[in-house]
């Protein structure tokens, strides 16, 4: 999974919408309508750089949607909490198609073995191998086994395409060549932003496997 540096202040749409609560009205996800929830989804797209919160893959237009990290049914106070929006991948499923990410973790949370994209060390309890598998670093990390299985990180559909990532960074005649100056310039490449603010599909698994490698 991710990590996921949030921004100092949500959209002012937003925040001037949750500032109209009065007696009478009480702002709720549920009533939350355009153009603040675009104004929130532009916002969050922009601070992950165009990636899902959970996989890293690329969240093309329209095909994604707001997650509550920590779910509305069981904490229904953090349901316009800034901190606890992101975006994760897929907005509606066709029949057959495997779930994961937001739509795999739905409602079932089990606050003493998450795992929070908002935690500075999150990437760094997982590793990566060439055929895509994630695995988490240390064997006996509960919270990294939980969050893999939570999130169907390790499906098949997932694994071909970090392979895929992979596979167009490391290959053979690269691996067997590579020096640590290499390794660090891919890790750094992939940690920066391209000039439209997002980040390259998969960035993390790729930085992460040339960390590996430099360990």
């Amino acid at each position: 999974m991710r990590h996921i540096e949030k921004e100092n202040e949500p959209p002012t749409s937003f925040t001037e919408w949750k500032g109209q609560a009065n007696e009478s009205w009480q702002p709720t996800w549920d009533n939350l309508q355009n153009p603040q929830k675009e104004d929130l989804g532009q916002a969050l797209l922009r601070e992950q750089g165009g990636l899902c919160c959970y996989c890293g893959c690329e969240l093309r237009r329209n095909e994604f949607h707001i997650e509550h990290f920590r779910p509305r049914k069981a904490y229904p106070h953090l349901e316009l909490e800034y901190d606890n929006l992101h975006l994760s991948c897929i907005r509606e499923f066709n029949p057959g198609e495997p779930r994961h990410c937001g739509h795999a973790k739905e409602n079932h949370f089990d606050e003493n073995k998450v795992i929070s994209p908002l935690e500075e060390d999150c990437e760094k309890r997982f590793s990566y191998l060439l055929t895509g598998e994630i695995v988490p670093k240390e064997k006996n990390d509960e919270k990294a086994n939980y969050m893999r299985e939570l999130l169907k990180l390790d499906i098949g559909l997932l694994r071909r395409q970090r392979a895929e990532a992979l596979s167009r960074v490391f290959d053979v005649d690269f691996l067997g060549e590579a020096s640590l100056a290499d390794l660090q310039k891919i890790r750094q490449r992939f940690c920066q932003r391209n000039d439209s603010g997002n980040f390259p599909p998969f960035a993390h698994v790729v930085a992460r496997f040339a960390e590996q490698l430099m360990e």
